[in-house]
């Protein structure tokens, strides 16, 4: 996000002492007319999209070539400015090609991972990570919509203003990779993954931007009776006051492009795969248990994967879990998605009976469910 590092629906008549619904986690807005009618450009042919994942792993980043406009990065910023257009808002921050997500102090624009600039990039992305950080299009631009949130905040000055400060609290403050969330507060917005705007006060802004400026957002009635609809109405008032504005700050340097990245791609995910593997370990007793390293197990097709059977029984899952621990839908998803991404990490594989495993995996979810909320913070796990 901010510094290098890594929804919303509701019923408007809810008692204002309820969560916003799950359908909260689940919409989107449809596309705008005037981005949806226009005709797409056809896609750029690249030398190394038929390259096997070792041969594009000894490719430099500075010979991808890659451009914005020629990727579906480009409609999804231009939606972007669309929406900032509507809220009479004078920025459009550019974007570039980069290692990851991060909008850089100083320069109101936004960095891109390379691996959304084509499908085989995110293919190999997600065969070397697990995942493709914004890999599809919604998630996409709930991230563009964070990111733009710090782009705005540099193109404006926010952060140097009393009245911000007073509601988000001090820019300076230290970032801390482990911060513990509390997945019952009601101060903070919920936008991204992983409680984010509590980690840090241009996160907490940047997350409640993201969720202003969605279209067709009803975040009053979602946000009614949480201390976090007051940062709303803030933002609210806020981003009246600069209508019309021009931006004070309107620096377009590319910070860390790849154009200027002599490191091979496989230099970088040696670096990355070095980085993230640690803290995940939590579970793992109880998931061994759920799916024993058998003789079948060893054997099983990719079909019978772990992470293939946590996924079918994902709707399953959610239903059981919200019914037995009413907890908030978000909270849910994480744990649902956490299980999923450690399962995978250690690829287990469905070796005996199946119904003795969803048994298993219910009661795996149940227990670490209420950890988390018995101790009210995110553990590094989530």
């Amino acid at each position: 996000m901010r510094a290098i590092l890594s929804a919303a629906g509701g019923c408007p008549c809810k008692p204002s002492n309820e969560w916003p619904s799950a359908a909260y986690f689940r919409r989107e807005p449809s596309p705008l007319d005037c981005l949806s009618v226009r005709a797409r450009k056809p896609r750029p042919s690249y030398r190394w999209e038929r390259f096997d994942d070792d041969a594009l792993l000894r490719l430099r980043f500075r010979d991808l070539g890659l451009k914005i406009a020629d990727s579906p990065v480009g409609a999804d910023a231009q939606r972007l400015f669309v929406e900032l257009d509507q809220r009479g808002i004078r920025f459009k921050p550019h974007v570039w090609f980069s290692t990851e997500w991060f909008s850089p102090d100083g320069v109101p624009g936004i960095a891109v991972p390379f691996f959304l600039g084509h499908p085989r990039l995110v293919r190999l992305e997600r065969r070397m990570m697990g995942e493709a950080e914004g890999g599809n299009r919604r998630w996409r631009l709930r991230l563009l919509r964070h990111e733009l949130g710090h782009a705005v905040d540099t193109a404006f000055g926010l952060r140097r203003r009393n009245d911000w400060r007073q509601v988000f609290g001090t820019a300076s403050a230290l970032y801390s990779r482990d911060y513990t969330a509390r997945p019952r507060s009601r101060n903070h917005v919920l936008h991204l993954e992983h409680w984010y705007a509590q980690s840090h006060p241009t996160e907490d802004f940047a997350e409640t931007f993201a969720v202003w400026l969605r279209p067709k957002a009803r975040w009053r009635s979602e946000y009614t009776g949480w201390p976090a609809l007051a940062k709303l109405e803030f933002v609210d008032q806020l981003m009246t006051e600069l209508a019309g504005r021009v931006p004070a700050k309107r620096d377009r340097s590319l910070i860390e492009p790849l154009t200027d990245n002599n490191r091979t791609l496989g230099e970088h995910y040696r670096r990355r795969v070095y980085l993230s593997e640690s803290g995940a370990e939590r579970y793992d007793s109880r998931l061994t248990r759920a799916f024993p390293r058998t003789a079948a197990s060893a054997s099983a097709l990719a079909d019978n994967s772990a992470e293939r059977l946590l996924t079918d029984l994902k709707p399953l899952l959610i239903r059981a879990l919200l019914r037995s621990s009413r907890a908030h839908p978000y909270v849910v998803f994480q744990v649902l998605r956490a299980v999923r991404r450690r399962a995978r990490q250690l690829d287990l594989k469905l070796g005996g009976p199946k119904r003795e495993a969803i048994q298993k995996v219910t009661r795996l979810h149940e227990r670490i469910l209420a950890d988390v909320l018995r101790r009210n913070e995110e553990t590094y796990f989530l």
